[in-house]
């Protein structure tokens, strides 16, 4: 987690993420790329692509510089590396491509949750980027102050195609001396004896090096619920799932599971990408 891409839109939520991102450097040694996407209108954009300073355009573009400069100045940065973009085009685009570009380890959002994302993270924009986004992405729904992730639950179906993006999770887990605590998701439509869950989720972990972990089966409607439920049952920090980009969340995760998380729970979020 060495570079951390932040995109803002200069609300309350996007700052939120600012000051999660900005502890999560203190404590890696990394350093923070500050996003800002220009969404202008289909006219303006052609008349940047011909070369022309439209005074509209200038003035957004101005106005956006002077912001991402106070940020910069902002006490939660002061001794980190900071860097900063402004860039015309779509959010979800452009969030993907100078998160390619800039090798980027980690990216750190801002949302407020089921009613959808403010601004520059309007309908489904977000839930794009958790969808395809290559490297994990961090979802705060709300400031917490001391961004410690204690418990952080890891739920999935423990399948071969999950040891890639687990790899991500157990360092990710490390790095904050947290407790892992995995859970399988029993549901009427998928349901597993305990013990021939546990054998799944046991041999699945003997592949790596995890610090500190407990394995969990627990019984809910669905597996999102199931998720939320065992969350708030055990008081997590932290919700982790895997995600497998535009063909959906396959086995475990059925349909769009990540982003209703994203979207629906109180708690912080990080996707990983099968």
């Amino acid at each position: 987690m060495k570079k951390i891409l932040v995109p803002t839109d200069f609300s309350d939520h996007a700052y939120y993420a600012l000051k999660v991102a900005s502890q999560i450097a203190r404590k890696n040694g990394g350093e923070i790329i500050l996003l800002h996407m220009l969404e202008l209108p289909h006219q303006a954009g052609d008349a940047i692509g011909s070369g022309h300073d439209l005074p509209e355009i200038m003035l957004f573009k101005n106005s956006a510089i002077n912001k991402l400069e106070n940020l910069m100045d902002d006490s939660n940065l002061e001794g980190l590396k900071v860097s900063e973009i402004i860039q015309f085009e779509l959010a979800f685009d452009g969030i993907l491509k100078v998160s390619e570009k800039n090798n980027i380890d980690l990216i750190v959002m801002g949302s407020h949750g089921a009613s959808g994302f403010k601004e520059m993270f309007i309908g489904s924009n977000a839930e794009k980027v958790v969808r395809n986004s290559e490297v994990p992405v961090l979802i705060i729904k709300k400031d917490a102050g001391e961004f410690n992730v204690n418990k952080f639950v890891f739920a999935a179906d423990f399948s071969e195609e999950i040891k890639k993006p687990f790899a991500k999770v157990v360092d990710f887990a490390n790095k904050f001396g947290a407790e892992l605590e995995l859970a399988m998701i029993n549901t009427p439509s998928s349901f597993k004896p305990t013990h021939i869950a546990e054998e799944i989720m046991k041999k699945f972990v003997a592949n790596f090096n995890i610090n500190n972990y407990t394995i969990n089966i627990y019984n809910d409607v669905n597996v999102e619920n199931g998720i939320l439920n065992f969350a708030n049952h055990i008081n997590a920090d932290l919700i982790g799932v895997s995600t497998h980009g535009r063909k959906g969340i396959a086995h475990f995760f059925n349909g769009s599971i990540s982003e209703d998380l994203v979207n629906h729970s109180k708690r912080p979020v990080v996707t990983f990408k099968i």
